[in-house]
């Protein structure tokens, strides 16, 4: 059976949101942009600059992010926008997760013996969900954008024309992902003799161009539809998928009122389900505020946030999925109440999670985030995604478009491993129509002086990744590049390990947590791309940083909104 219990489990939220006391809107003059390129920040500034607002220059970051993050983002795949709009203070979050085809079963990715198969789910045309970033794009150009859709994709339609350059993250992942690339992504892709191409090397997308074009000119039509929709169609069909143009008719961007919580004065705006950032976040904060983390050494503090992780993880796995098919009762999920009795749960050792016998789902790998604040005060944090770099491996042909592989985000069958060797829960169960659980959490804190706008990639631990940049904003500890350079710790439930970065834990650290029962796992690689503006609404002054462990671009740049005389132009060709 089929529930909708979200509006009656948001409502009280509703309510809430129009009677808190925001901070002032105003910016000094500013705008700030923080993504994970240059040039889909330079992107942003460029519609700014023509008159647009935060939600135009959101449509033209999300968009450059397609063309030169391909293995973060894209057309092929889907996102959340929260969203603050500073004339009214209005939030509201949408979701443009992608979701499942109708004809997707519980039983599509197991053999005979209820087995998994390898790989299915994450490589190729059965691993697609029907995406959401397109019909998202242009939702934010009619409901809430100054300019015309055609105008803020632009800079995208000029950046896959034009090229961009091959930087080393591109490369590493195109490297972890070529085994999976099919032959038109390889022509895209990859270089001569389908070699890694070096540093350096123009990427040009024509097709991709021409399908942004398409969906400049006739909007929706332009990718559910007609010539684009076509091409998609042809190319799953062909490779053993199961969309059908009802799957892309059907297609609908959902607004969400976001999960909201309070922690030490200060008011927690995050993303509802189908992802559970908002949820689990709110959920650790309040088990957190009974304890005074100020006064803790620094390893008893990263106990007591390992445990609260531990513990909201697991209703993670055990409760959420997509609201719109399953009842989850978010209030009581977030009530402090509930947090007070999970408490009495958290000792100075390590409580297995076998202890909690329940099992975990998991989100894929890599995503991409942007933050957007304008000068008006409008506001944007977005995380985009693909799932797996390079999503499906699956270029459709004549599309430039590789597609997601989002399916593996759901649980490919209760009790059974799923791909990443996880045991999912049944409220993520694999349904026609049903959008998968994820972990993307963007995420506004707003305090009596300041607003963070945050967020970031990284799969099962975003939500950990926010936390701890949240937690330093909160006790105001450093400035903003601080939280963003943070190392980062890490636990799920399951696997019962805390995975940490190299410079997350001192020796000595390691050591006592070692102590208290906990197995660790340093990784050997930094992980995540956290892109953060924050307002200060007492000068109206803004700051903006991006995490600097990868290519990302953070600037703030002084308003210069005004519109052309006349419409940019553009070419009026591969129309529907």
């Amino acid at each position: 059976m089929r529930f909708r219990p979200a509006a009656l489990l948001f409502g009280g939220v509703a309510c809430l949101l129009s009677l808190v006391a925001l901070p002032a809107e105003h910016t000094d003059g500013q705008s700030a942009i923080a993504s994970a390129h240059p040039a889909a920040t330079s992107a942003g500034f460029e519609i700014l600059a023509q008159g647009g607002n935060a939600f135009d220059a959101a449509i033209a970051v999300s968009a450059t992010l397609a063309v030169v993050e391909p293995m973060g983002s894209g057309l092929g795949g889907g996102g959340f926008w929260l969203l603050h709009r500073a004339s009214d203070g209005y939030q509201i979050m949408l979701d443009g997760r992608e979701k499942a085809p109708a004809a997707a079963s519980r039983t599509m990715y197991l053999d005979k013996q209820g087995k998994v198969i390898e790989g299915l789910s994450l490589n190729g045309a059965l691993a697609a969900a029907i995406p959401g970033l397109p019909a998202a794009l242009v939702h934010l150009a009619e409901k809430y954008g100054k300019l015309p859709l055609r105008q803020s994709l632009q800079p995208a339609i000029r950046a896959a024309e034009d090229g961009f350059a091959v930087y080393p993250r591109y490369q590493q992942l195109l490297e972890f992902r070529k085994p999976h690339l099919n032959n038109a992504a390889q022509k895209i892709f990859l270089g001569k003799d389908n070699a890694i191409p070096a540093i350096g090397t123009v990427i040009k997308q024509v097709d991709l161009a021409a399908t942004l074009r398409r969906l400049a000119i006739a909007q929706r039509d332009g990718f559910y539809k007609g010539e684009t929709a076509k091409k998609l169609l042809n190319a799953i069909t062909q490779a053993g998928g199961i969309w059908t143009q009802a799957d892309l008719d059907d297609y609908r961007v959902i607004e969400r009122p976001p999960v909201t919580g309070n922690y030490r004065g200060a008011r927690i705006v995050s993303a509802a389900l189908p992802s559970s950032g908002g949820i689990v976040l709110v959920e650790i904060l309040n088990i957190l505020s009974g304890f005074d983390l100020d006064v803790l050494t620094p390893v008893q503090r990263k106990q007591k946030i390992l445990e609260a992780m531990r513990l909201a993880y697991r209703d993670r796995a055990v409760h959420l999925g997509d609201s719109d098919f399953i009842q989850v009762d978010q209030a009581h999920l977030t009530s402090m109440k509930y947090a007070d009795l999970l408490r009495t749960n958290i000792g100075s050792k390590a409580t297995p999670s076998d202890f909690l016998s329940e099992s975990p789902v998991q989100e894929g790998q890599d995503t991409s985030h942007f933050s957007v604040i304008d000068n008006a005060g409008n506001r944007v944090s977005a995380t985009l995604s693909i799932n797996y770099p390079f999503g499906s491996g699956m270029v459709a042909a004549g599309t430039g478009i590789i597609l997601n592989d989002e399916m593996d985000d759901f649980s490919v069958s209760p009790g059974v491993e799923n791909a990443h060797g996880l045991i999912g829960s049944s409220a993520n169960a694999i349904e026609g129509g049903k959008r998968p659980l994820s972990s993307m959490t963007p995420t506004f804190i707003e305090k009596d002086d300041s607003v963070l706008v945050i967020g970031t990639p990284g799969g099962s631990r975003i939500i950990t990744m926010v936390l701890i940049a949240a937690l330093d904003y909160l006790h105001n500890t450093g400035e903003i590049s601080d939280w963003l350079a943070r190392g980062r710790y890490h636990h799920q439930y399951y696997p019962d390990i805390v995975q940490f970065e190299a410079d997350a834990l001192s020796e000595d650290e390691q050591a006592e947590l070692s102590t208290m029962g906990y197995v660790l796992k340093a990784r050997d690689r930094k992980y995540g791309n956290m892109q953060a503006v924050l307002l200060n609404t007492r000068d109206g002054s803004l700051q903006a940083a991006s995490d600097p462990r990868w290519l990302g671009h953070a600037e703030v740049r002084p308003a210069t909104a005004k519109l052309p005389d006349e419409p940019l132009e553009y070419k009026k060709t591969g129309t529907d």
